[in-house]
């Protein structure tokens, strides 16, 4: 356990130092180019119901103007409430970035359950999962908190499970427990990755 949890610090700081050389307008220029091939992804295109999140900090792409484009495309957007219980959520379907979020107690963006309607796990066609690091057999590492990672687990076979990262996220190996906590597909500033 030491010992991953080690490596998993390696792969952080090889990322850090990554961005530490890339600028804010190079950083922009990329998360454009992952907005628009996530648009030309035919997987998320036919999907009815996206399970999105809301940006949780600076080191992963930003996803406000990825949910008010799919809101505009009329595809329906759910997103995360996390709850106080252990690596615990619910999910909502929002129809107005601006109405239907409220800011939770750790700043982040969420879904007002009083004005939005609560999904099933069993709906979602597609979730874009967030993470840290990540390698090209769809291996993860996390934020530490596990809800993104049990979430993995309880999603339909038929869901896709897909992540947005810079290029720069990409490592050569992420060590995990098992790998029923992989992700199907990646997509980059370069690249569309399948999981090998």
């Amino acid at each position: 356990m030491e010992e991953m949890k080690n490596t998993k610090n390696s792969v952080l700081a090889q990322v850090d130092e990554r961005f530490g050389a890339l600028t804010e307008e190079e950083l922009g220029k990329k998360s454009e180019a992952i907005e628009e091939k996530l648009f030309e992804f035919a997987n998320f295109m036919e999907s009815q119901l996206s399970l999105l999140y809301t940006p949780l900090n600076s080191k992963i792409i930003q996803t406000e103007s990825i949910i008010e484009r799919t809101l505009q495309i009329e595809k329906g957007v759910i997103l995360p409430v996390f709850t106080e219980a252990k690596n615990s959520f619910l999910l909502y379907k929002i129809s107005d970035f601006a109405k239907d979020l409220v800011i939770n107690s750790d700043g982040i963006l969420e879904p007002d359950p009083g004005r939005c309607k609560k999904i099933f796990l069993e709906e979602v066609d597609i979730a874009i999962i967030p993470g840290l690091a990540f390698d090209d057999k769809g291996g993860r590492v996390g934020f530490g908190n596990n809800y993104y990672t049990k979430l993995i687990t309880k999603l339909p076979e038929t869901c896709r499970k897909v992540a947005l990262a810079y290029e720069e996220q990409m490592v050569d190996q992420v060590h995990m427990e098992s790998r029923k906590f992989t992700l199907d597909i990646i997509i980059t500033d370069e690249r569309v990755i399948y999981k090998i």
